[in-house]
């Protein structure tokens, strides 16, 4: 029960400040958690946990209710490079960095399917 976001436009350091918050807890937890929760990087980790449940249950036949997170990994992508022109013709340099969102889900022990 895997799920994969990629080249999403947020950095990788605000993303995973977001994941590290809902690591322990249950996935359906987890959304309720995320709903209200001011970061911006809340609603894509969210829309990742969406498509690993639904995996889950259209897949393999799982309740919902009966997941654990195995693995949350924030991953780099790559980085968009651009300029904003400063005084004497010169130039700062922007990064823009993007993210891998990766979601594998995993059945709590001593539950039956």
């Amino acid at each position: 029960m895997k799920a994969k976001q990629t080249y999403i436009r947020i950095s990788p350091r605000k993303l995973r400040l977001v994941a590290d918050s809902i690591r322990q807890l249950s996935p359906s937890e987890a959304l309720v958690h995320l709903r209200f929760l001011n970061k911006s990087g809340a609603q894509p980790l969210a829309k990742v946990i969406k498509s690993a449940l639904a995996n889950a249950k259209t897949n393999h036949g799982l309740n919902p209710n009966q997941l654990r997170f195995k693995t949350i990994m924030i991953g780099k992508g790559p980085t968009y490079k651009r300029w904003r022109a400063v005084s004497r013709g010169s130039a700062h340099s922007i990064f823009k960095r993007t993210s891998h969102i990766y979601v594998e889900l995993e059945e709590k022990h001593g539950t039956k399917s």
